[in-house]
């Protein structure tokens, strides 16, 4: 009866989100018919000639679509992966710390790149990274010569991912931690009395315990296999590693603001939200049918 009352105040306090979904996410939306044009600027979108799926099956056609469609999917994919586990180690073996002070320290360490931008961070590698870098610097110490890390197809890739790791893996550890929370400390405490070590505790309590949690957040990032990062490769990359850091989404900055190919643009940056949509649909259904996890 109480929320009844208050009802009509709750929608208006949703209601300047709803205005701005609409101004900035719906109404936008309608650009989508330019995918489907020989989109000009001077014609505008009601006089641009319509070409049907011309836009569409010339980026399939072309060398560079194979390209970028790989290296998205396979970006993507390595984040998903590496980012999945490596949260979850970390929160196994932060767990087992008893220092509390030093435990709070190191979550608070870990959890500062998360908040910081990939324009700062990006700079920090570039310098870290370059020549005259403190990577390169050690690497001649030991009596190496110098690399170009961030010119080189063979070591973009692995940049790519031991960045977006660095970044996000602190943050990613809450999940976790929480659902280490949620463990009973009856379990632990019956388990020391029968004798189990704290290497059989972490691995017959700590990880079955974590398991369905794993399950979920590997099923819900699926639907992220079209999002490699734009903002970290877009101010990482250079046209010197095209071949190995050029994504989907790049690629449409490029074509569309740059050279101003906007039919193109719009037709792959269309396929890739359908696609992605139907990836999202596939993640929740996977979801609830592993992990029991529901949105509605």
């Amino acid at each position: 009866m109480r929320y009844r009352t208050f009802e009509k105040h709750y929608h208006l306090m949703l209601l300047p989100g709803i205005i701005l979904l609409c101004i900035f996410s719906v109404i936008p939306m309608f650009g989508l018919i330019i995918a489907f044009q020989d989109f000009k600027l001077g014609f505008g979108v009601w006089r641009s000639p319509w070409i049907g799926l011309e836009n569409f099956q010339y980026m399939l056609q072309m060398t560079d679509s194979r390209i970028i469609f790989y290296n998205t999917i396979f970006l993507a994919s390595c984040k998903i992966v590496v980012n999945l586990f490596t949260p979850l180690v970390f929160a196994v073996l932060l767990n087992e710390l008893r220092l509390r002070m030093f435990k709070r320290w190191v979550q608070t360490i870990v959890y500062i790149p998360h908040f910081l931008s990939w324009v700062i961070l990006a700079g920090i590698i570039v310098e870290m990274l370059s020549l005259d870098g403190i990577v390169n610097r050690v690497v001649r110490l030991f009596g190496g010569e110098g690399i170009l890390f961030l010119a080189s197809n063979a070591w973009f890739p692995a940049l790519i991912v031991t960045s977006d790791v660095w970044k996000e893996f602190g943050f990613g550890a809450i999940i976790y931690l929480a659902a280490l929370a949620g463990i009973s400390p009856s379990l632990y405490e019956s388990a020391a009395i029968d004798g189990a070590t704290r290497r059989q505790r972490m691995l017959y309590i700590t990880l079955p315990g974590l398991l369905p949690t794993v399950i979920l957040m590997g099923t819900l990032s699926i639907s992220n296999i079209l999002n490699a990062g734009f903002d970290q490769i877009f101010n990482l990359y250079n046209p010197l590693v095209y071949e190995s850091a050029d994504i989907i989404d790049t690629y449409v900055y490029r074509a569309g603001l740059l050279q101003a190919q906007y039919g193109l643009a719009t037709a792959v940056g269309l396929m890739k939200s359908v696609i992605s949509f139907i990836l999202i649909i596939f993640s929740y259904a996977l979801a609830y049918r592993f992990a029991n996890y529901r949105i509605f």
